[in-house]
């Protein structure tokens, strides 16, 4: 079961991201764009994820994975139970939102320095 703490690092540890509360829930960005949200209680969050292949995970994992509400399926995003994940799962997703929203040299970079992953 993972918990923001499980991934509230990387908010401020992944090259150009930083973390932010915006009506007070907390967001991670990279420059303007918000890459993962989580709600008010800290149950869900949601992410960058392509938007070609979301229904997809919704479907193969419908306990862990839904869709954005009907307004933001405009954009790349899904939201996860995090209390479905496991913390390694939740941090794998994070950094893979992340990547959508930095260079692949700034990505690239980090896979050299966590040749396992997030962790």
């Amino acid at each position: 079961m993972a918990v923001i703490d499980d991934v509230r690092p990387l908010g401020s540890e992944l090259e150009r991201s930083y973390e932010v509360f915006v009506r007070g829930r907390l967001k991670f960005r990279v420059q303007q764009i918000v890459y993962v949200a989580f709600s008010l209680d800290e149950q869900v969050m949601g992410f960058a994820f392509p938007r070609e292949e979301r229904a997809a995970l919704v479907a193969g994992e419908p306990e862990k994975f839904r869709l954005p509400s009907e307004s933001d399926l405009r954009f790349n995003w899904v939201h996860a139970d995090l209390a479905a994940l496991a913390p390694a799962e939740a941090r794998e997703l994070v950094v893979d939102a992340w990547r959508m929203v930095v260079p692949q040299k700034v990505s690239r970079a980090y896979d050299l320095a966590h040749p396992d992953g997030p962790g």
